[in-house]
């Protein structure tokens, strides 16, 4: 007799849960067995010595793993433990966690907080000023309109109120869930312009676009003042690529009630790329909620391009899916970018390959926002890969 094998990848929530269905499992094992089919491997700390001991043996009593550095045991100040285990086995520890001394009941509730976030592709609303953005059912795409006339790929293009009214409507007409406006250059080596400039450049734009286009508007600035005037005229997003750099950002934009996108630049020094960038953006969260924005209006994005050499980029797009430990939704900005010409060879026209294929390993990681120059190429690349990963009726297909 031959038997059937076939490997299953449990990688989605639900997924363990949906196999044993169409198997006919009851109910009743399905949920004591589901739990035992995500593993996770999570970096925890810094821990003291007693705590690190401590968490290494409840781990290991719950069938699960935790390695330390050997020095730990010898009094070491600090550590970070690596645990690996099942979705069950980190259920039977959190309890255990918060009876404990030496923060580890705080630990044990960041950790109950973080397997939230890791198992949820939930559906989420953003209430953008009278717009809504629906993340979770599909993956959203931003057109970017440069009013600039300094852009790395298509300054001067529409630097026009008619011409830029003109590509936003057909951006629109190609799928585009979000038109970003930016009239200052963020290119490598770009040059500053005045508040004065970029107002001016910006504000004839907006005129145009805010009653004429039906998707939320956002706008690319780093300056509260331009943000201020921008949300006066009817704006609904604030993209801010500086990371909160101008003290007044975030609470320029909880007073008008507007999301905002907040990008990691600079890393941290750190060996690690990914955890810098984590580290960076929960603080850049925490800011931001501490001048009085809703977390629920927070988007992240990890800024590709900006201060990373080819290397990290590329890191940062194929492990974007360890951003969810956040909890936020995740805009990823690789459209043209200078990785794409490093790795081709190529100049910025012709870079829409390069874009196609860094776009879908983003959201094959869990993007839930791109943004990209080449609208109507992309969200045919978006609507194919949502449907390969069990998305594509959101599309309408």
């Amino acid at each position: 007799m031959r038997y059937d094998i076939f490997p299953v990848t449990i990688d989605a929530p639900g997924t363990a849960e949906k196999i044993m269905q169409e198997m006919g499992v009851c109910p009743g094992g399905i949920s004591i067995m589901a739990p035992k089919g995500k593993f996770f491997t999570l970096k925890v700390g810094p821990l003291k010595h007693q705590a690190a001991n401590i968490l290494k043996q409840e781990m290991l009593t719950k069938g699960g793993e935790a390695a330390v550095k050997g020095s730990v045991i010898c009094g070491a100040d600090s550590t970070y433990a690596l645990l690996m285990g099942t979705l069950a086995q980190f259920k039977k520890l959190i309890p255990k966690l918060k009876q404990q001394p030496f923060g580890l009941k705080e630990l044990g509730e960041e950790l109950e907080t973080a397997l939230e976030y890791l198992m949820g592709n939930r559906v989420r609303k953003i209430s953008c000023r009278g717009k809504e953005l629906v993340l979770g059912r599909k993956t959203l795409v931003m057109g970017i309109l440069n009013v600039t006339p300094d852009s790395f790929s298509d300054g001067g293009l529409y630097n026009n109120p008619d011409a830029a009214l003109e590509r936003a409507l057909e951006m629109e007409e190609q799928g585009a869930d979000i038109i970003d406006v930016g009239a200052e250059s963020t290119r490598p080596g770009f040059e500053p312009v005045s508040e004065e400039e970029e107002i001016s450049r910006l504000m004839p734009v907006l005129e145009k676009l805010v009653d004429k286009v039906k998707v939320p508007i956002s706008v690319d600035t780093y300056k509260s003042r331009v943000a201020r005037l921008a949300l006066e005229r009817g704006t609904h997003i604030i993209n801010d690529v500086s990371g909160l750099a101008d003290p007044h950002m975030a609470e320029t934009v909880a007073k008008y009630g507007a999301p905002i996108i907040i990008m990691h630049g600079v890393p941290e020094n750190t060996e690690s790329i990914l955890e810098g960038v984590i580290r960076t953006l929960r603080k850049k969260r925490e800011l931001a909620e501490e001048k009085g924005v809703k977390r629920e209006n927070i988007i992240l994005d990890p800024g590709i391009g900006f201060a990373k050499n080819t290397r990290q980029n590329l890191e940062v797009i194929n492990g974007l899916d360890v951003l969810k430990v956040l909890g936020q939704p995740i805009l990823l900005g690789v459209s043209r970018k200078s990785v794409i010409g490093n790795v081709l060879k190529l100049p910025p026209e012709e870079r829409l390959e390069g874009t196609a294929a860094a776009v879908t390993v983003g959201i094959l990681r869990g993007a839930d926002i791109v943004r990209v120059h080449d609208v109507k190429e992309m969200v045919r690349v978006v609507r194919m890969t949502d449907a390969l990963l069990g998305k594509g009726e959101a599309h309408g297909w």
